[in-house]
């Protein structure tokens, strides 16, 4: 019998997969509101009215958030699908990537959405800014920051 503080290979995975679906739901949240936003915008009498290229940005946006959707909703679907085959750590290795691609289309959805708001509200200068820092931030925050706390000790 292992000590307390130790796993074994069964308990490790199944806490991994419970892992995997806690933080998938995080972000999940976030995919949610945003393409709720993005689809009442074409709703609107301003969207009829926007350029060809301010259109582009939304699709754009949407279509990022269409791909994080899928890519945040497949581990938990795979994990339905799958649960009673003995599947578990393909689908925590798999999920982990597909996770990770969702995030990548998630922070770029979010980062097309606002350089689209600063586009319409104030113009070419403060989308290109705007844009830039809020890309910047994510790349930061979600892959810098992580890459800087492994190396320290």
């Amino acid at each position: 019998m292992p000590a307390d503080d130790e796993e074994t290979p069964k308990q490790r995975l199944a806490r991994n997969v419970g892992e995997l679906m806690s933080e998938l739901r995080v972000a999940q949240a976030g995919v949610q509101i945003l393409f709720g936003f993005l689809l009442a915008v074409v709703f609107t009498a301003q969207f009829r009215q926007a350029s060809g290229f301010e259109k582009a940005l939304h699709l754009t946006a949407v279509l990022l958030t269409v791909a994080a959707t899928a890519l945040l909703m497949s581990p938990a679907v795979w994990h339905r699908i799958l649960f009673r085959t003995g599947s578990r750590w393909k689908i925590v290795d798999t999920g982990n990537r597909a996770a990770l691609a969702g995030v990548v289309c998630l922070a770029a959805a979010v980062t097309v959405t606002v350089t689209l708001i600063a586009k319409v509200v104030y113009g070419g200068v403060a989308m290109a800014v705007v844009g830039g820092l809020t890309g910047l931030l994510f790349v930061v925050m979600w892959f810098v920051v992580p890459r800087v706390l492994t190396h320290r000790k």
